[in-house]
């Protein structure tokens, strides 16, 4: 998503040219080109997935949307299972048309885990809940925070339900370091993802993830928090850009790995 301007194709070859041997991969792209055909293109490019985005959006109070959101999800895992990644990534979902119940809506994300959670197991992919910022509760995700996150996530088995940390997300919360630890002690850290806190916000607020070192969080303090719960897996850097996205794809994508080593690396 961070260079969502280069096809599939532009972005392997980017990637083999920088020695970046990890792609998270969004549904969207990987969808309009083909599950089968993406799978073979990152295979052929030696290229790792370590995430599909996204499932989720499972807060629904009618049955029939509820049943279409299980069955998307369903997809989704399949999806992922192809790709050869074992994570996707759950944006819960914000609160139905007319409701203010946010716990009423996390309960039923617990109800759709309860499904989902086994038939991801069965197809070797595991469940990562991202709690978003408190700012999209009302209409992306009502898990807003990494306490809320696990609540949810160890009422099942840690091989299929565990968490996303996303700094982007977290790094305004005191609880945050601690609940990182929480997760990693159960093993629930299945995914690592940067982008930097910017303002002033842009409108809409969706696409304010600044590119990292332009901002106001220490990824290597974060950084630091993963690694001491235990994690070791890819770091992804997701950013959701108007300014970088209307660039040159391979010139953002370089300037991002450059930035990894600058501000995470070193």
């Amino acid at each position: 998503m961070t260079v969502k301007q280069l096809t599939l194709p532009e972005l392997a070859d980017a990637c083999g040219v920088l020695g970046v041997r990890n792609v998270g991969l969004w549904r969207e792209p990987v969808q309009r080109y083909g599950v089968e055909a993406a799978a073979k293109l990152v295979r052929d490019a030696g290229l790792t997935v370590t995430t599909l985005c996204r499932g989720g959006f499972l807060t629904a109070l009618d049955a029939e949307a509820r049943a279409r959101a299980l069955d998307d999800n369903r997809r989704a895992v399949d999806e992922a299972a192809t790709l050869g990644t074992d994570t996707l990534v759950l944006v819960s979902g914000g609160l139905p048309p007319g409701s203010k119940d946010l716990y009423g809506a996390r309960e039923r994300i617990a109800d759709a885990l309860a499904e989902l959670g086994p038939y991801a197991e069965s197809h070797g992919v595991r469940l990562a809940i991202e709690p978003l910022h408190p700012m999209y509760a009302a209409d992306r995700c009502v898990v807003s925070t990494l306490t809320q996150a696990l609540d949810l996530a160890e009422r099942f088995p840690a091989h299929q339900v565990g968490v996303t940390v996303d700094t982007y997300h977290v790094w305004w919360d005191d609880r945050a370091p601690e609940q990182i630890a929480r997760a990693g002690a159960s093993g629930r850290i299945h995914t690592f993802q940067l982008a930097d806190w910017t303002t002033p916000l842009p409108e809409g607020v969706l696409n304010g993830r600044g590119q990292i070192g332009d901002g106001s969080i220490d990824m290597r303090e974060w950084k630091g928090y993963v690694e001491a719960a235990g994690y070791t897996g890819a770091i992804e850097v997701e950013l959701f850009n108007d300014p970088l996205w209307a660039r040159d794809g391979r010139e953002v994508l370089e300037e991002t790995a450059a930035r990894f080593v600058e501000h995470v690396m070193r």
